[in-house]
């Protein structure tokens, strides 16, 4: 009898090349829910920065899945979102069984990108000297300006560690894809991805546009929208008080949404307020919440509809001055207390693809009318042109054009990354179809099985797919805990 190792080997040779078979080994993944399934652990190496002729190498790690069809496609590669998260931690959560049910299309890669997951190099975090008990009671400039104090010291002490920030950016992101499918023996790869992953495979498209065969993308992030427009977050909320509007018990409790918030940020604005958040090891910590934090909150707390429902109930609360949510959220959240505190490849990622001057004219000038101000995607803009020189410029955050084919999935409550500004970021591509899935919301892969049939049906090469997907929206007056 053939041992696992001997058999997993001969199932890979049928579609790698022998240098990829040397660079990989089987291993048993297994999934949080307890499932697990033959795989293979591979790697490679590639420069910390390319444009350096004497950069150090670094390793990029990933997980493949064989195919299950006897005539596989191009390698499906997953692409995280984040920045910062993994592809192989995404791989054993909630999507596992959709990472499974892929492999009828070809090898499936949980790619952990530069930075993160098996491609994490011991990048150290890095705990700033900002921050700390004082962080509570400062103003909006004094936050903002603690925050980029933190990024400043943060590079400086990466620097002092060896990493070249140079190599932390999508268009480096993209080479390793490159990397990645020359390792692979394919002459293309398909791109599978949600939120950054999104703003990383439309860099993809724009740059190695042959290597890529085909792209699903949920919850799209275009290359100049790393910083969302608030005029565009406050539409959100009007089709998120839409959505509680047919609930007869949610409409009643919820009438005005807006001006709900507006309601708790002008009273904040005059008189921040005294929350007491439980501690698990001590006497409860006394904080002081002003405007600014709450909305970041908010931000924090849209980009799916059972936190939406927490918002709502927050709001209610804290507009009858009852702070106990609040507080209790504080615990679950936030530490105060703690100083700031960065990772290195999330920082980099998102400062280097920056904001164009147009849109950052447009975000200052939306911001005070926003129901999330200017804290959405704190502490950008705040933060761009922070590291001088940094930047990937506005020729990057153009948007890729061409012709081939890609799904577009975008959630109708989705309060990341919103229907309109998706069409945009894919609107000079010829082969788009987008889908458009009523109720749900930025994570919306496990929404419902026609969001996987749709999913299939592209992968398959069909056309005529379904324009509009709707699923259950849950209870808004129900909290999810």
């Amino acid at each position: 009898m053939k041992t696992m190792r001997s058999a997993l080997a001969g199932l890979a040779a049928m579609t790698l090349t022998p240098f990829a078979l040397a660079q990989e080994e089987a291993m048993m993944f297994e999934a949080q829910s307890g499932q697990s399934v033959e795989a293979f652990r591979g790697r490679f190496e590639v420069p910390e920065n390319r444009a350096d002729p004497d950069s150090r190498m670094i390793e990029i790690g990933y997980v493949r899945f064989p195919a299950t069809t006897d005539n596989p496609g191009a390698p499906i590669v997953y692409l995280a979102g984040g920045p910062g998260g993994s592809g192989t931690g995404t791989a054993r959560g909630r999507r596992f069984d959709l990472f499974m049910q892929m492999r009828q299309h070809g090898d499936v890669i949980a790619f952990d990108q530069r930075g993160t997951g098996l491609s994490g190099n011991d990048l150290p975090r890095c705990v700033s000297s900002q921050g700390g008990d004082d962080l509570a009671r400062l103003t909006y400039a004094e936050f903002s300006a603690q925050h980029i104090a933190a990024i400043e010291e943060c590079g400086a002490f990466w620097r002092e560690q060896g990493i070249d920030l140079a190599g932390y950016t999508t268009r480096e992101s993209v080479q390793d894809i490159s990397d990645l499918r020359e390792q692979l023996g394919a002459d293309q790869v398909s791109l599978w991805g949600i939120s950054y992953g999104t703003h990383l495979a439309l860099a993809a498209i724009k740059d190695i546009p042959a290597e890529i065969d085909r792209a699903i993308l949920a919850s799209v992030e275009g290359l100049d929208q790393t910083v969302k427009l608030p005029a565009q977050t406050n539409a959100y909320f009007d089709r998120l008080q839409a959505a509680v509007d047919a609930q007869p018990a949610a409409a009643a409790a919820y009438p005005d949404i807006a001006a709900l918030i507006r309601r708790v940020h002008e009273r904040l604005e005059d008189e921040p307020m005294r929350v007491s958040v439980p501690q698990r090891d001590g006497p409860p910590a006394e904080v002081l919440v002003h405007r600014h934090q709450a909305e970041q909150f908010v931000g924090g707390l849209i980009a799916d509809p059972g936190n939406a429902a927490i918002l709502l109930a927050l709001y209610t609360a804290l507009d009858a001055g009852d702070t106990t949510l609040l507080g209790m959220l504080l615990q679950r959240f936030v530490r105060p207390g703690t100083p700031i505190s960065l990772r290195p490849m999330p920082t980099a990622m998102d400062v280097v693809s920056g904001i164009s001057a147009e849109r950052l004219a447009m975000f200052e000038q939306q911001a005070p009318d926003g129901l999330t101000g200017g804290m959405l995607n704190f502490p950008m803009p705040q933060a761009s042109g922070v590291w001088d020189g940094f930047d990937l410029g506005d020729e990057f955050r153009t948007n890729p054009t061409g012709d081939m084919p890609v799904l577009v999935l975008s959630g109708t409550l989705d309060g990341r990354t919103y229907p309109q500004s998706q069409a945009e970021a894919v609107s000079d591509l010829s082969d788009v179809h987008i889908v458009t899935v009523e109720n749900a919301g930025h994570n919306l892969f496990m929404t419902s099985p026609d969001v996987h049939d749709v999913m299939h049906a592209f992968m398959r090469g069909e056309r005529g797919l379904a324009e509009t997907i709707t699923v259950e929206l849950q209870d808004m007056t129900l909290l999810p805990f």
